[in-house]
């Protein structure tokens, strides 16, 4: 077989061998609460540096 090629037998047949308790649970990954973060800025502050931003792109 060459480089790039692709053979569709080897993708026959495969082997999976594990276990649905030692797979990853989606639920184990929730995040419930809240987060607040203040930057101290205005938000004429902050669109006064956006705009800066653009001008200099």
């Amino acid at each position: 077989m060459g480089f790039g090629s692709y053979d569709e037998s080897e993708q026959r047949d495969v082997d999976a061998d594990f276990d649905d308790e030692d797979a990853v649970q989606s639920d184990e990954t929730n995040h419930q609460g809240s987060i607040e973060f203040e930057n101290g800025a205005s938000s004429s502050e902050l669109l006064d540096r956006l705009k800066e931003i653009k001008d200099d792109g």
